[in-house]
């Protein structure tokens, strides 16, 4: 059943000529352009052509790959089932309506007819009329609609039998896809566990290597200790072999600091004996105010002035 709603989907779409291609697209993996056209002996130009009608509604899906040796891309199609099927639902729903609205016209309103034309008329146009045929002027007679209201209604029964069968076939297709969708995702899972096992084992690996390398480390040290010791005496004994000269040499210089220091003493008491007044004279200004050197200054301009005046006497006579 589900390859007859197929191709009655194309055959909506793209005509009676496209309905052989709905078939061929019914496949689990995409087909090349190129097979199809040989299939339904149609150029690649023809069957793009119905290709595309059909994407325009969205039944198909397509991949694009390069060729590595031409260098141009070739399409690979696939049919959607499950929109293909919801599609033809939605069109066997409006024809069941469009069924439902005559039957309701037809028990409900009269209509009339011409007999030589076969024309048909509502109540209304026939009243326009006066109830004669606009083209050859015949009177218009009632018709009788229980033939068309039984075949209205058989239609409509299989209308109703189509859409059942249509929503089974979309139930299992809905199956069907939750089913892949389930084993996608047990794939990811496992995939998932396999890519944290794995880091857990470089990890492990890795604090076993670090763990290694620190007893190692400790090993070493020991053993250096162990050469060391004997080489710290020899350096113990270079050590107070260099101390005796040192000291020898650090003597002389203490010798010649202390002849010439009194030699420097004797000349600072015969040279600066007039200066230690300026320097006590410097510090108490620093020490004390402005006032104390203005007093010291005075005093010693009138002293000078005494000593003058002194001398001038001594002079005369």
């Amino acid at each position: 059943m589900l390859k007859d709603f197929l191709e009655e989907v194309v055959v909506i779409v793209a005509g009676k000529p496209a309905e052989p291609i709905a078939d061929l697209l019914n496949n689990k993996k995409h087909v090349n352009e190129f097979n199809i056209a040989k299939k339904l002996d149609l150029t690649i130009n023809q069957t793009r052509n119905i290709l595309y009608k059909i994407s325009d509604f969205g039944l198909v899906s397509s991949i694009r790959k390069k060729d590595k040796k031409k260098g141009w891309y070739t399409y690979f199609w696939k049919i959607e089932v499950l929109k293909s099927l919801e599609f033809l639902k939605a069109s066997v729903e409006k024809r069941l309506e469009q069924i439902e609205n005559q039957i309701n016209s037809r028990e409900t309103r009269t209509f009339y007819v011409c007999e030589r034309c076969g024309l048909e008329f509502n109540e209304e146009n026939a009243m326009q009329h006066e109830f004669s045929c606009p083209e050859c002027g015949e009177v218009l007679t009632l018709k009788d609609n229980s033939k068309l209201l039984r075949e209205l209604r058989k239609n409509q029964d299989k209308l109703k039998e189509k859409l059942e069968e249509i929503d089974k076939e979309i139930l299992n297709e809905t199956e069907k896809l939750e089913k892949e969708k389930e084993k996608e995702r047990e794939k990811e899972r496992k995939e998932k566990k396999k890519i944290a096992k794995e880091k857990s084992a470089k990890r492990k690996a890795a604090r076993k290597a670090i763990a290694k390398k620190t007893i190692k480390k400790k090993v070493v040290k020991k053993k250096f200790v162990k050469k060391k010791k004997p080489q710290k005496k020899s350096s113990g004994k270079k050590s107070i072999k260099k101390k005796s000269p040192k000291k020898s040499a650090k003597k002389k210089p203490m010798k010649k600091v202390l002849k010439k220091k009194p030699v420097k003493k004797k000349a600072v008491k015969k040279k600066f004996v007039k200066k230690k007044t300026k320097k006590k004279i410097i510090k108490k200004s620093a020490k004390g105010s402005r006032t104390k050197s203005l007093v010291s200054s005075s005093k010693n301009r009138e002293r000078k002035k005494k000593f003058v005046k002194k001398t001038k006497k001594k002079s005369k006579k």
